[in-house]
């Protein structure tokens, strides 16, 4: 079975208390951590990546996020599936192929810019393009931005994810779902919906697979907590009280 074949089995046939969950590497060192502890598969995230290059999250380069994400990918033997944000501004073609040739997957797109929520129509469309080029050589996970942007209404959300997997994404994420409109989320999508965690903090992922969370990934918050703990041994080093 090929990497993207198994890594699209682990998203069905899973116990409600038993959802996928992909830690997010964001660099060569932290995926061998993870997948020499026995996860599956992993997800880079855009943010956490673009923290360790030295840039602010949004702000990264193309050639530098898709170099990052292949060090990753040659790092550790397990599936990897990479956030490339909006697609950088790359026609489907193009952005298929560097996937491909960073070594992953699968991928997130998100259906928001700095200016505001996407059309959902366009966006679906583009996303119909992308699933062309790709065929079943990458897995497609659709992130729907409007809860992040200030629209609350689950019918938003649950109106673009029906729109999103019409044109063949294989997984949507509400990014920012409130935990208390995930059973209504999930009644209305059809298909595996991915859910943020804050890792040590909220539900676990039992409960938020019971909820209907089908995977969990943590965005940059792997990446911040291991920042964090560098910061403290760096303030002791130095002789400083730990915040």
């Amino acid at each position: 079975m090929s990497h993207v074949a198994a890594f699209r089995a682990l998203h069905h046939g899973r116990a409600p208390d038993d959802p996928l969950v992909l830690p997010g590497p964001w660099d060569a060192a932290s995926a061998r951590v993870f997948a020499e502890a026995g996860f599956p598969a992993l997800a880079t995230p855009s943010a956490g990546v673009a923290a360790s290059l030295g840039y602010e999250d949004g702000r990264t380069p193309a050639d530098e996020m898709f170099a990052a994400v292949a060090r990753i990918v040659r790092a550790v033997d397990v599936p990897v599936s990479a956030d490339v944000e909006g697609g950088y501004g790359l026609a489907p073609r193009e952005l298929v192929e560097r996937l491909l040739e960073a070594g992953v997957v699968g991928c997130n797109l998100e259906d928001s810019t700095r200016e505001g929520l996407k059309d959902p129509a366009e966006h679906a469309e583009w996303l119909a393009e992308v699933r062309q080029e790709a065929g079943d050589r990458l897995f497609l996970n659709a992130r729907i931005d409007t809860f992040v942007r200030g629209v609350d209404d689950p019918a938003a959300a649950i109106g673009r994810a029906a729109a999103y997997v019409a044109a063949g994404a294989d997984c949507v994420y509400p990014i920012a779902a409130p935990v208390a409109v995930l059973p209504l989320l999930r009644a209305g999508i059809q298909g595996p919906v991915n859910v943020v965690a804050r890792p040590g903090e909220g539900p676990s992922p039992a409960e938020l697979g019971a909820l209907g969370a089908s995977r969990i990934t943590f965005g940059p918050g792997l990446q911040r907590q291991a920042e964090q703990a560098v910061r403290e041994h760096a303030e002791r080093l130095a002789g400083r009280p730990t915040r």
